[in-house]
């Protein structure tokens, strides 16, 4: 069944030129693209099954065999991240229909918001698929041109200019990948991941640091771990609601999945396992007091995204296969519960007509089922027993104290307060937006049931001019699927978690990767 490979890149990629064949159509524009998506779900699961039953499987794109041609690889770690990646853009993807159709906006942006968030789908897709340096730098690289568009719709002043900022970040990480891809092809002759592993192996010791250090780099912008983390929180806030929650739940976790694969698959050995470590824990600490600051939901999420990138790099830093594979299971839960609660304070910005904490209250009496909404996958995110955000810390508690080294230990002591300030920083927006009495400058809905900003910032032309006392259905109900999707994750975390274990144990092991790519051995 290797012709599913490269589907969930095509289909994104033929989805993208007929919506934009379709401008102006905006319902035909609709299906095509929840057709698509939907249908990458359907694939993604399908390889998800085969990689677990038969191993890896590849495709050599275009018939030219490996080295020489690009190949496309989809093991149990790049099938996982697929289908929780696709089943989150299809939800939010709906949502943003909703939020348009809700609007009264449905051609404007959403003719050119269907092509490009489609192309990002694609870009997502062909990073976790691919079999080669390059192609994966090509990955990035879309996701920045996608997400760029996506960021600065409305073309407000506030958007451009953490658009221009994002930019500017990305391409600075994109630049030093580039360097280290032609070092890397220099000092080898190639760039496929499985050549590498040998290839590597037998250069010097210091030359490998290097170009570890270059790749860890430009990964680690990309992740937006600390201290390069600052560009961040003032970017995503300012995009509209659904772009926001996919950027968060999935843009930075390719960063993540690419230091992964890179860091198990080419450099192993944990030569830099301890600065791994030390990264992990500054990024855990330093964001969630960022968060624990913040007077604005969007900000404060944002904050708490931050953090919590500190938990996935706890477990690759440890270098063992518990470790790794509690953090595969973490960024499975991450990507969905991050992504619901962005979704989440969307539907509190149209029904408060703000994010600022200062500005709402009296959510939960106003809107029961926003509540819920928020309330349940806020304490996943805190890791509160027994969600899957509890078992994902649990499995990196153990990994930590199963290590027993100085610096697991400060991981350990760092996850457990990170978790507290977590539980602190959601309850603080609970209190304040939920659970207080309404705020006196909160307006009342008008007759046609809207209710207009209170933070006084000016309303771009592509959001709602004002906040609606009724939540639209196809804005909540894709919500309420993600919450149903991150329940579910703790239903089936014994399950989950054995496919994250024998994920990491492949990619310790090398092997398969390498025998799936070349059967014949390594050239």
């Amino acid at each position: 069944m290797t012709w599913l490979v490269p589907l969930p890149v095509v289909m994104p990629l033929l989805g993208a030129a007929l919506t934009l064949l379709l401008a102006g159509q905006p319902r035909a524009q609709r299906w095509v693209s929840v057709t698509v998506l939907a249908a990458t779900v359907v694939v993604a699961g399908l390889l998800l099954v085969r990689s677990s039953l038969d191993g890896p499987l590849v495709v050599e794109v275009g018939g030219w065999v490996a080295p020489l041609g690009i190949v496309l690889v989809a093991d149990q770690l790049a099938a996982l991240m697929l289908v929780v990646s696709a089943a989150v853009t299809l939800c939010v993807l709906v949502y943003s229909i909703g939020q348009g159709m809700a609007d009264g906006n449905e051609e404007t942006p959403l003719s050119v918001y269907h092509p490009t968030y489609l192309v990002l789908t694609a870009g997502v897709c062909n990073a976790f698929l691919s079999g080669d340096l390059f192609n994966l730098y090509v990955g990035f690289e879309i996701l920045l041109v996608a997400s760029y568009v996506l960021l600065t719709l409305g073309s407000t002043e506030t958007r451009i200019r953490a658009g221009t900022t994002y930019v500017v970040v990305s391409l600075l990480s994109s630049l030093i990948f580039l360097v280290a891809i032609g070092l890397i092809y220099a000092a080898t002759g190639t760039l496929n991941l499985a050549q590498l592993v040998d290839r590597l192996d037998a250069l010097p010791d210091d030359l490998r640091l290097v170009l570890q250090g270059m790749l860890l780099l430009a990964f680690g912008i990309k992740a937006a771990v600390f201290p390069l983390s600052a560009w961040l929180p003032d970017s995503y806030p300012t995009a509209p609601a659904p772009v926001t929650a996919v950027f968060a739940g999935l843009l930075t976790k390719v960063g993540v999945y690419a230091i992964i694969r890179t860091e198990t698959l080419l450099f192993p050995g944990g030569r830099t396992a301890d600065l791994l470590l030390v990264v992990a824990a500054l990024t855990m600490v330093v964001g969630i007091l960022g968060a624990v600051a913040q007077s604005d939901i969007k900000r404060l999420l944002s904050f708490t995204l931050v953090s919590h990138i500190g938990y996935m790099l706890f477990g690759v830093g440890l270098t063992t296969s518990l470790g790794l594979a509690a953090a595969i299971f973490y960024v499975v839960h991450h990507i969905t519960i991050q992504t619901t609660l962005f979704l989440a304070a969307g539907l509190v910005e149209r029904r408060g007509g703000s994010t600022a904490l200062d500005r709402l209250g009296g959510l939960a009496r106003l809107s029961p089922l926003l509540a819920v909404l928020f309330f349940v996958p806020a304490l996943n995110l805190a890791g509160i027993p027994p969600f899957s955000g509890f078992l994902g810390k649990l499995g990196l508690v153990q990994a930590g104290v199963a290590d027993g080294g100085v610096l697991a230990w400060t991981l350990v002591a760092g996850g457990l307060l990170t978790s507290l300030l977590t539980l602190y920083a959601i309850a603080r927006v609970w209190n304040l937006a939920f659970w207080r009495a309404p705020h006196p400058d909160m307006p009342e809905p008008d007759d046609a049931g809207r209710a207009a900003r209170t933070d006084g910032a000016e309303q771009p032309h592509d959001e709602p001019a004002s906040a609606g006392a009724v939540l639209p259905r196809l804005m909540t109900v894709p919500t309420a699927a993600l919450v149903v999707l991150g329940l579910a994750l703790t239903v089936v975390a014994g399950p989950l978690f054995d496919v994250s274990a024998d994920a990491a144990d492949d990619l310790l092991r090398r092997a398969p990767y390498v025998e799936a790519v070349f059967p014949g051995g390594t050239p």
